[in-house]
């Protein structure tokens, strides 16, 4: 019986070890823009831009955004905490948009160093990366948990 006991409490452990392996997996997402960029960008200014809701920055130039490839962990954890949506209902939208005309989904890019290497050039472009991939040649304008 002990031994059945030991093997239960060893699973136990095993599964909380694994669970916050996960979790800690993801650290913070990053909103970055070039850093000249002087734009304000809360939640609701990512969402309508990431949404195609509005094509500009709020100092009136045109935005630019940049997001992760689909499947990436950074995509899903930005739109699950700033949008608000899962990747499936995300997809549902834009091809709703792409088939009538009426919009073009944000550039896709596969890490967050080329994402990192768009923005820094481009001073209209908004991204969002883990935050420990963060350099100097960004500025972040916002963080999500």
């Amino acid at each position: 019986m002990p031994a059945l006991k030991y093997r239960i409490l060893q699973r136990v452990v095993l599964t909380c070890v694994s669970v916050f392996t996960v979790i800690s997996a993801y650290g913070d997402i990053a909103v970055v823009v070039h850093p000249s960029n002087t734009t304000a960008l809360d939640k609701s200014a990512l969402e309508r831009i990431y949404m195609g809701k509005t094509n500009n920055l709020n100092n009136g130039r045109a935005a630019l955004p940049i997001n992760a490839t689909k499947g990436a962990a950074t995509r899903a954890e930005f739109n699950k905490l700033v949008i608000e949506r899962s990747d499936a209902q995300i997809n549902a939208y834009w091809s709703k948009l792409l088939f009538t005309g009426k919009g073009t989904p944000p550039k896709e890019l596969a890490t967050d160093q080329e994402i990192i290497a768009t923005v820094s050039a481009n001073e209209d472009a908004v991204g969002y990366v883990d935050s420990s991939a963060v350099t100097d040649n960004v500025k972040v304008v916002a963080t999500f948990q």
